[in-house]
């Protein structure tokens, strides 16, 4: 079993490994109180007055207490970052990097912004970890780029992934927690979706490019598959199409 795990945790690619560590021990680390959360939360005054500028990254590496919710949202991390990293994002890992940047930095200017419009600043007020919405991004952007998938809902039903990130909203709703850590991913998600898929084939202009500087620190080379021709390939095992 744990040599099975070993080789699952192994098998991962770069950023969802890294992500799901820092993940990992962080929650781990203030559950134990090695680690105070009082050091991680996103508190906008004391990262531009006393200039602690990890609170940026941090407050998306907190997942809140060792329980069926963080049980619950490690397994989304692990399963949607690992499919959007080796199948949509295969061979771009900077792209990949680049997209989470772009992510974390909408859901940390909504935040910021919304906690200075009247009547929604106290609401804006409680976010202080963005760990969750930041994962219910990286669903909803696999749920836009694979549509058609059909999946199920605790054996209960059955659905296109284009609705996941509802049906997920509404299960949240049924259980209390609050509507606004999804909501805010899913803005983030549609942000990235549209302009670095739907814009760009609208106006044939790309706003969303990768910098040079990340590029250089992936030593990503181009995925080619080579198809000889006249060769015909059976289509794919129901199973691969079809995720439960």
């Amino acid at each position: 079993m744990a040599q099975a795990v070993e080789e699952w945790y192994k098998q991962m690619p770069i950023i969802t490994r890294s992500y799901l560590t820092a993940a990992v021990i962080t929650t781990v680390g203030c559950s134990l109180d090695i680690i105070s959360p009082y050091n991680l939360y996103l508190n906008p005054t004391l990262v531009v007055k006393q200039y602690q500028y990890w609170r940026l990254v941090t407050n998306f590496l907190y997942f809140r207490k060792m329980d069926l919710d963080f049980m619950f949202h490690m397994f989304f991390l692990a399963r949607y970052c690992k499919l959007l990293e080796e199948n949509s994002f295969r061979g771009k890992t900077a792209d990949f990097l680049y997209m989470l940047l772009f992510g974390a930095s909408v859901l940390t200017g909504i935040v910021l912004i919304g906690g200075m419009i009247p009547y929604l600043s106290a609401s804006f007020a409680k976010i202080i970890f963005l760990s969750n919405s930041l994962t219910f991004m990286m669903v909803y952007v696999w749920s836009k780029q694979n549509p058609y998938i059909h999946m199920s809902f605790l054996g209960l039903f059955t659905f296109t992934a284009a609705y996941l990130p509802w049906v997920l909203l509404g299960f949240s709703i049924l259980v209390g927690a609050s509507a606004w850590v999804d909501l805010l991913g899913m803005i983030a998600g549609h942000a990235y979706y549209f302009l670095a898929e739907v814009y760009p084939r609208m106006t044939n202009r790309r706003p969303l490019k990768t910098p040079s500087f990340l590029k250089a620190l992936f030593a990503d080379e181009p995925v080619v598959v080579a198809r000889p021709e006249n060769v015909r390939f059976a289509a794919a095992p129901f199973d691969e199409i079809h995720q439960d």
